[in-house]
C-alpha cells in the first residue's frame, strides 16, 4: 500500500493514483494531523474536519493549480493547504511569520484568491471564468461556499449573473447546517429540506428527451406539458431555486463519501454552463468534542486534545461578555432595547440575551448590510437597536450606516466588537480601519472605552441618545483601570463621555484612545523612570468633541508642548488626525502613533504591537528620541 501521509512534498498529483481505500486512509490521517496542529496553535477546526473528503475528492478530480479553486471565507482551507505542499508547516499555522489561517496568493500558487470575509467566492470565481473565456483558455473554475455564506446578498448577485452568462462554472455548496451561529432564514430551511430529498440529476431533460422520441405527437406533448411541469417541479424537484436562476443543480450528495463525491465531480467536470453541487457534511466530523459543539470549535485557541477543552482561559471577563451582561441588565428595564447581529450571536456575547429575550434578538445571518438597515427600520418605530458586529465585518455596511442610519439621525447603537488588531486571523480580521471610515459620517458619535466600566457607562449614554452611536472595543480580556479615581467616579452614570486627564506631568502629553489608554499609562511609568513626566488623557469620545473636550486637549498641549496620540487604528483618518486638526493653530509638537496604512499580518497581538512599535517600551523609546530633537 502506498504511503498516504501528508508531508511537505505532498501535492494534488499524488492523489491521482491512490485507490478509494487509500484515499479513505489519507482522510483519517489528515483528520489526525488537523487535530494535532490546531490543538497546538489554535484555529478553525470544526469547519476543516467537515471538508476533508470534499477537499480530497476535489483535488483528485481537478488539476490545480491550472484549475482554480476559490474558498469562500477560507477558514475551511487547511486541508487544501496540507494537500498542496504545506503539510509539514501546519505547526506554524496562524503564528507570526507562519502559515496564514486563510488562503493567500503570496503563500502558494494553489491559493487563487485572498479570502477571509464571507459570500464573495462566486463573484470572484465568475470573474476568473469570464477572463478565461475572453483569453481563449480552457480550465475549470470552482467556488467552494458554505451554506452560512449563502445568506449574504452578494451571493445572489453573483448567481444571477452566472445564470445570465451561462458560462462554465462549478459551485460546490458545502452544507453543514451552520456557520458560526446556527444558520437563519428561508434559504437555510430550503437546504434543510433538500438534505433529506432524493438525488436529482437532470430529471427534466430526461423526461423531455423521452417524450420527444414519441412519433408524431412527441413535440406537441413536450410543449403542452410545459405549464404542468413548471407547477409540479416546485414540489418535486430539489434545487429548484438554483435551477430557476439558470444553474444546473446536482445533489444532495454525501460529503463524506469519497466514491459519490468523485463521481459527481467527474460528471460536473464534463458539463457546460454553471453547475452547483450540493454536498451535505458534518461540521467537526471525526472528533467527538467538535461534533457535539461545532460552534465552540469553529474558532478556538490551543486546547487539550483528549479533553477537548481550552488550555488557557482567563477568569476575567472579556469585552464581549461585559457587553452582553450589561445589555441584559438594560433590557430588563427598557423594553425598547433589541439586539441585532449577523451570524455572531455567540461571538459578540449575545447568547445570554438571546436566551432571556428570544423575541427581541435578531440574528439575520451573514448579511451585515441588511442588519444595519433592518435596525434602522426598527429605530423609526420606537425601538433602540444595539447592533453587535465585528469591526472588520461592519466595513461591509458602510453605505447603510451612512445613508440609512446617519443621514436620518436614527438612534441605532453600533457595537463594534474586535476593534483594533485581533491577532491570529490576520489581515482580513484586523479591526484597524473603523475610526477612519466612520470619522466623517455626519451625526455619528464615536466612543472608545478604556476599560469595562467605561463600556458599561457608554452603553447607558448611547441608549439615551437621539442619534446614532458607535462604541468600539477590543477583543480579549476587559481592562480594569479602577485604580484611577478619575475613571471610577462616574462609572455607571449617564454623563456624556469626555476627554479626561488621568495623570499630570510637564514634559509630554499622551492621549490614548480606547484600549491604548492603558498602554499610555504604562508608557508614562517607563518615562517617569527616565525623569520625563507625562500628562495622560483618556479620549473616551472620538467625535464630536465638545467645548470641554477641546479645552482639555488645548490646555495639556500648551502646558507640555508635545502631544502624542496613541490609537489601535490606522493613523490616516484616525483619532490622532482629528486631534491634530484641533491643535493645528497651537504652537505644539505633535506625533501620531497607530497602525500604518498597510494590512497587518497574522500573529499574536503582543507580537504585532512590538513589531509595529506600539508596545509600551517602543512608544517610550520613540518619545525619548522626539524629546531630544525638540530640546
Amino acid at each position: 500500500m502506498k504511503d498516504v501521509r501528508v508531508e511537505e512534498g505532498f501535492y494534488p498529483s499524488d492523489l491521482k493514483d491512490l485507490s478509494v481505500r487509500e484515499l479513505d486512509l489519507l482522510c483519517d490521517g489528515i483528520r489526525a494531523e488537523l487535530i494535532e496542529s490546531v490543538s497546538a496553535c489554535g484555529g478553525h477546526l470544526a469547519s476543516n474536519l467537515g471538508v476533508v473528503e470534499l477537499t480530497v475528492a476535489l483535488h483528485r478530480v481537478f488539476d490545480a493549480p491550472r484549475d482554480r479553486i476559490v474558498w469562500d471565507v477560507g477558514h475551511q482551507s487547511y486541508v487544501h493547504k496540507m494537500l498542496t505542499g504545506r503539510g509539514s508547516r501546519m505547526g506554524t499555522l496562524r503564528q507570526y511569520g507562519g502559515l496564514s489561517g486563510f488562503p493567500k496568493r503570496s503563500e502558494s500558487i494553489y491559493d487563487t484568491f485572498d479570502t477571509g470575509h464571507s459570500s464573495n467566492s462566486i463573484s470572484a470565481a465568475l470573474g476568473m471564468a469570464a477572463a478565461r473565456d475572453l483569453n481563449g483558455d480552457n480550465y475549470h473554475v470552482i467556488a467552494v461556499i458554505g451554506d452560512g455564506a449563502m445568506t449574504g446578498g452578494m451571493v445572489y448577485e453573483a448567481l444571477n449573473n452566472a445564470g445570465f452568462r451561462k458560462g462554465r462554472l462549478l459551485i460546490i455548496l458545502n452544507d453543514n447546517g451552520m456557520s458560526i451561529s446556527p444558520n437563519r432564514g428561508s434559504l437555510s430551511q430550503h437546504l434543510s429540506g433538500l438534505r433529506s430529498s432524493d438525488r436529482y440529476i437532470g430529471a427534466k431533460d430526461r423526461v423531455k428527451d423521452k417524450l420527444g422520441d414519441i412519433p408524431l405527437v412527441g413535440n406537441s406533448l413536450v410543449h403542452g406539458i410545459g405549464a404542468i411541469k413548471d407547477a409540479v417541479k416546485y414540489t418535486l424537484v430539489p434545487g429548484v431555486v438554483f435551477e430557476e436562476l439558470g444553474l444546473t443543480y446536482l445533489g444532495p450528495v454525501d460529503g463524506h463519501n469519497l466514491e459519490d463525491l468523485i463521481s459527481v465531480f467527474e460528471d460536473a467536470r464534463e458539463m457546460n454552463g454553471p453547475v452547483i453541487i450540493h454536498c451535505v457534511t458534518k461540521k467537526g466530523k471525526g472528533y467527538r468534542p467538535a461534533e457535539r459543539h461545532p460552534d465552540r470549535f469553529h474558532g478556538i485557541g490551543p486546547f487539550d486534545r483528549e479533553l477537548g477543552v481550552a488550555l488557557k482561559k482567563s477568569e476575567k471577563p472579556d469585552y464581549s461578555a461585559v457587553f452582553g451582561k450589561k445589555l441584559r441588565e438594560m433590557a430588563r428595564r427598557d423594553e425598547r432595547i433589541v439586539a441585532v447581529s449577523a451570524a455572531m450571536i455567540e461571538g459578540t456575547g449575545l447568547a445570554g440575551f438571546a436566551g432571556e429575550f428570544p423575541e427581541r434578538t435578531f440574528d439575520v445571518g451573514i448579511a451585515e448590510e441588511h442588519a444595519v438597515t433592518f435596525a434602522a427600520g426598527m429605530a423609526t418605530s420606537g425601538k433602540r437597536p444595539f447592533v453587535a458586529i465585528y469591526s472588520t465585518f461592519m466595513q461591509r455596511a458602510y453605505d447603510q450606516m451612512l445613508i440609512d442610519v446617519c443621514m436620518q439621525k436614527l438612534p441605532v447603537v453600533f457595537c463594534l466588537d474586535r476593534a483594533g488588531v485581533v491577532g491570529a486571523d490576520g489581515e482580513t480580521h484586523q479591526g484597524i480601519f473603523d475610526i477612519s471610515y466612520m470619522s466623517h459620517m455626519p451625526n455619528l458619535t464615536i466612543l472608545a472605552p478604556s476599560d469595562e466600566s467605561r463600556l458599561r457607562m457608554m452603553m447607558e449614554y448611547a441608549l439615551e441618545m437621539d442619534g446614532p452611536v458607535a462604541i468600539r472595543y477590543p477583543r480579549g480580556e476587559a481592562a480594569d483601570l479602577s485604580m484611577y479615581p478619575e475613571l471610577t467616579e462616574y462609572a455607571e452614570k449617564k454623563e456624556r463621555p469626555h476627554a479626561r486627564i488621568l495623570r499630570t506631568g510637564s514634559d509630554v502629553t499622551l492621549a490614548g484612545c480606547g484600549s491604548m489608554t492603558k498602554v499610555c499609562l504604562e508608557v508614562s511609568e517607563l518615562l517617569a523612570q527616565k525623569g520625563i513626566e507625562c500628562t495622560v488623557i483618556d479620549a473616551e469620545i472620538v467625535r464630536p468633541l465638545s467645548g470641554r473636550d477641546r479645552q482639555v486637549y488645548r490646555r495639556a498641549a500648551q502646558e507640555t508642548g508635545l502631544i502624542v496620540t496613541v490609537e489601535d487604528n490606522v493613523v490616516t483618518g484616525g483619532y490622532g488626525s482629528l486631534i491634530e486638526d484641533l491643535l493645528r493653530s497651537e504652537k505644539v509638537s505633535f506625533s501620531k502613533m497607530g497602525w500604518p496604512d498597510a494590512f497587518v499580518p497574522h500573529g499574536s497581538r503582543e507580537e504585532l504591537m512590538k513589531a509595529y512599535g506600539l508596545d509600551a517600551e517602543s512608544i517610550a523609546g520613540k518619545i525619548e528620541v522626539i524629546q531630544k530633537k525638540d530640546q
